[in-house]
């Protein structure tokens, strides 16, 4: 079983984002859908975007930035919807958005039981424990002679490395590293898309051995 969607489990959470970003009512559905539709990377792209905006590295956005950074997404929301979402996570009328609160509130809800599963793979795979996984905490844990592309000698055993690693990261920027926050929201992604608890779990301890 295999740790990241495979592209028929994509193609079928697309779909039913699809389907339900036509019956979401709030702002915060509908982006949450819009994300999804995009597949399983739709969030954490999201969150990444919105990381590389940050310059000042405070972890916070004012409205302009936050509708800004939605538009440059390609996000369906007009200004209207845009600030009710903005007010409604600016809990404390800050006029500023931590945006790790936003991305939880983004977030498919998930039961606590597929949190700690999340996090028992990411701790087993963070082996330097600075809450980043690289190429060098893969080695010994992801065996990349297996992959049919080191076998034809198409790929050395590091390119492999990273070429899973991109699985999590992102496309417009890719830094072949993977931050909790990346991990949690693409996991949220597949979760959406995977009905029980129990499933989720299997697929979460064959995938990464817990």
């Amino acid at each position: 079983m295999s740790a990241i969607q495979t592209d028929h489990q994509e193609e079928e959470m697309k779909q039913k984002a699809q389907k339900m970003a036509t019956q979401a009512t709030t702002p915060i559905e509908k982006l949450r859908y819009q994300c999804l539709q995009r597949g399983a990377k739709g969030i954490k792209e999201l969150g990444r975007s919105f990381r590389i905006m940050d310059d000042s590295g405070d972890r916070k956005l004012d409205l302009e930035e936050f509708s800004k950074g939605l538009h440059d997404y390609g996000v369906d929301l007009d200004n209207s919807e845009i600030e009710n979402l903005f007010n409604d996570i600016d809990k404390d009328n800050s006029g500023n958005l931590n945006f790790d609160e936003f991305l939880k509130a983004l977030r498919p809800p998930m039961s606590q039981a597929r949190l700690n599963l999340i996090e028992q793979a990411f701790r087993k795979l963070d082996r330097t424990g600075d809450k980043v996984i690289t190429v060098d905490d893969l080695r010994g844990l992801y065996n990349a002679r297996y992959h049919p592309k080191y076998q034809n000698g198409e790929l050395t055993e590091n390119q492999v490395f990273e070429l899973f690693l991109k699985s999590f990261d992102s496309p417009s920027n890719p830094d072949a590293k993977v931050t909790w926050e990346e991990f949690v929201n693409y996991y949220s992604g597949v979760s959406a898309s995977i009905d029980t608890d129990a499933y989720f779990d299997l697929m979460m301890r064959q995938a990464w051995k817990l």
